[in-house]
C-alpha cells in the first residue's frame, strides 16, 4: 500500500512547501521519460497532449518550475496546487497532473498541454518514483531511526561514493512526497541511492519502505520522539520496525546492538541481520573509544574483515554511532577498511547539527539547531563536558516539541542533566516546558541568578550576547518549531 498522511501539512502550487522534514520542489530527470511511460506508471489516463512528448523533469512548485517539467497539483490543508495548473504551464510546464476533478481554465484549452488524470496526485507521484526506482537497476539504502538518519545517510553516502556512482536525498527529504521525489533521481541510474525515511505516527515508515523497496535498511535507534503521537516509546519502536516490512531472504538490516528495542524486534528480520555498537558484541564495534569533544572520538573499530584505529572528528558518541552503521553498510558493499578509515576522517558536520562556529575572542558554539529530543540533548551534553573549555559553558535550549503527555517530565529529567554537564549560564527558550526545565536545572544545583527564560528565539539573542564573554563556548539546541537557528544566527552576527 502507498500511503498518504492527512496530518502533514505542506503547501503545493505557487507559494511555498511546507513538508514534515522539508522538501524538494523539482526533481530533473537523468534520462527522459515519455508521457505516456509517465501516465502509464501512475495508473493515469492522458485528457490533452501527446503521449510522446518528453518529461525532462517534474515540479511540485511554480516557481521552480522550467520549460519542459511536467507539474504535480499537490492538494495541502492550505493550498491546492490545482489552481496553480494555469501558472505552470505559462511558465513552460509540459503540463500537469492533476485529479478527476480538475477542470482545465479555458486560457490555457487552446495550447494542449499534457493533462494526465489521476485519482490522488500525491498517490500518483509515489507511483512515479516507485516505478523509476524499478527501472533503475539502483540499489536503495534506506535508514531509519528516532536520532541520527540523516548524519547516518550522509557518512553512508560519502563511504560509498568514493568507489560508487551515488545520489542521496537531499536534507531530510524523508516523507511520502520528499522520498518519491528524490527516487525520480534514479532516472540517472546511480549504482546506489541512499535516503532516509521519517515518521511522526504508526503506518509511514511501511508505507515509504513500499515505495523505496531498499535492498539494505539501516535503523539506528528508537528514543523519546513524537510521542505526542505514541502512547510509549515502545509504541514508536513498533512503528519504527516497519522498517523490517517486505523483506526477502536476500535484503539485509543493519541493526543498533546497543538498543535493546531495536534489536528485540530486528530479530523477526527476514532477511540478513549484521550489527554495529560501542563496546558492546556486534558485527562491527567499537573499543577503546577517546572522547575529544570538539575534536571528535577516536576508537578501535573491530570487524570480521580485521581491524583498524578510526578517528571521527565530529562530535559526540552519537556520531560515532552513525559512523558505525555506515561502516557497516560500507562494508555489505565491499569498501575496503582503508578507504573506509581515510573517508571517514574527511567527515564534516552538516549545518545545524553539532557544527563548531569560531568567533573572535575564543568564544565557540556549537550549533545543534535543527532539531532536539531528550536522547540527543543528553548525547550533545555529554560530548560537551569531554570538551576543554577556556571560558563558561553556556547552554543555550528551545523547548522539545512533540512530547505528549510526558513533556513536563522529560524537561525536568533534562533540566537536572543540564545542570550535572556543568553549564554556568542557561537560557531555556519556550514557555511552560520552558519552566519545568528551569525549575528542574535550579533544584539540580545551578543558581538561580544563571538561569534566564525567553519566550521566543528573537528574544534570547540579547539575552546571550549580554552573557558572551572571552572563551565561552555556547550551545544551541532546539525543536525546530522554536526556531533556535535564529539564535545561532544573531549571535554569529552580533560578533562578526
Amino acid at each position: 500500500m502507498i500511503w498518504k498522511s492527512p496530518k502533514t501539512h505542506y503547501v503545493a502550487g505557487g507559494r511555498m512547501l511546507l513538508c514534515r522534514r522539508g522538501c524538494m520542489v523539482s526533481e530533473v530527470l537523468g534520462t527522459q521519460l515519455t508521457v505516456g511511460e509517465v501516465a502509464k506508471a501512475m495508473e493515469g489516463r492522458l485528457m490533452s497532449g501527446s503521449l510522446e512528448i518528453p518529461v525532462d523533469a517534474v515540479s511540485i512548485d511554480t516557481r521552480s518550475a522550467s520549460r519542459g517539467d511536467l507539474f504535480f497539483a499537490i492538494q495541502g490543508n492550505r493550498f491546492d496546487g490545482h489552481h496553480f495548473v494555469d501558472e505552470a504551464i505559462g511558465r513552460g510546464a509540459c503540463g500537469a497532473v492533476v485529479s478527476e476533478s480538475f477542470t482545465l481554465p479555458p486560457s490555457s484549452a487552446s495550447s494542449e498541454p499534457v493533462m494526465i488524470v489521476v485519482s490522488d496526485t500525491v498517490r500518483a507521484l509515489q507511483l512515479l518514483g516507485r516505478h523509476v526506482r524499478r527501472q533503475s537497476g539502483s540499489k536503495v539504502v534506506a535508514i531509519t531511526g528516532s536520532a541520527g538518519k540523516t548524519s547516518t545517510k550522509e557518512m553512508t553516502a560519502d563511504l560509498l561514493s568514493g568507489t560508487y556512482r551515488v545520489v542521496r536525498n537531499e536534507g531530510n527529504l524523508n516523507n511520502h512526497i520528499g522520498l518519491p521525489l528524490s527516487l525520480i533521481k534514479l532516472l540517472s541510474k546511480p549504482d546506489v541511492a541512499v535516503v532516509e525515511l521519517g515518521m511522526s505516527q504508526a503506518g509511514e515508515i511501511g508505507a515509504l519502505v513500499a515505495i523505496a523497496e531498499p535492498e539494505v535498511r539501516v535503523w539506528t535507534n528508537v528514543s523519546e520522539a513524537h510521542l505526542s503521537s505514541f502512547d510509549s516509546i515502545e509504541h514508536i519502536a513498533d512503528a519504527k520496525a516497519e522498517i523490517l516490512q517486505g523483506a526477502g531472504r536476500s535484503d539485509k538490516l543493519v541493526a543498533n546492538a546497543n538498543d535493546t528495542r531495536v534489536m528485540t524486534r530486528a530479530a523477526k528480520f527476514a532477511g540478513q541481520v549484521s550489527t554495529f555498537g560501542v563496546e558492546v558484541p556486534a558485527d562491527v564495534f567499537a573499543e577503546d573509544v577517546q572522547d575529544y569533544g570538539l575534536d571528535g572520538v577516536k576508537a578501535s573499530v573491530r570487524t570480521a574483515e580485521g581491524e583498524f584505529e578510526m578517528h571521527v572528528p565530529l562530535l559526540g558518541r552519537g556520531q560515532l554511532a552513525n559512523a558505525l552503521a555506515a561502516i557497516t553498510v560500507a562494508l555489505q558493499f565491499q569498501i575496503s577498511l582503508n578507504d573506509i578509515a581515510t573517508r571517514i576522517e574527511k567527515l564534516r558536520p552538516l549545518p545545524h547539527r553539532g557544527q563548531a562556529i569560531k568567533l573572535k575572542n575564543g568564544i565557540t558554539v556549537i550549533d545543534d539547531s535543527y532539531n532536539s529530543n531528550p536522547a540527543a540533548l543528553t548525547t550533545l551534553c555529554n560530548a560537551v563536558r569531554s570538551t576543554n573549555v577556556p571560558g563558561r559553558r553556556i547552554a543555550v535550549i528551545g523547548e522539545m516539541l512533540d512530547l505528549g503527555s510526558q513533556s513536563s517530565q522529560l524537561h525536568k529529567k533534562c533540566g537536572q542533566m543540564i545542570a550535572a554537564c556543568g553549564f554556568q549560564e542557561l537560557v531555556v527558550i519556550g514557555s511552560d516546558y520552558a519552566n519545568d526545565f528551569i525549575t528542574a536545572a535550579v533544584a539540580a544545583g545551578m543558581p538561580p541568578g544563571s538561569v534566564q527564560q525567553a519566550d521566543t528565539s528573537e528574544m534570547a539573542v540579547p539575552l546571550v550576547l549580554d552573557l558572551m564573554q572571552a572563551g565561552d563556548l555556547i550551545v544551541v539546541k532546539g525543536s525546530r518549531g522554536i526556531r533556535t537557528d535564529i539564535v545561532v544566527e544573531g549571535i554569529t552576527r552580533g560578533y562578526a
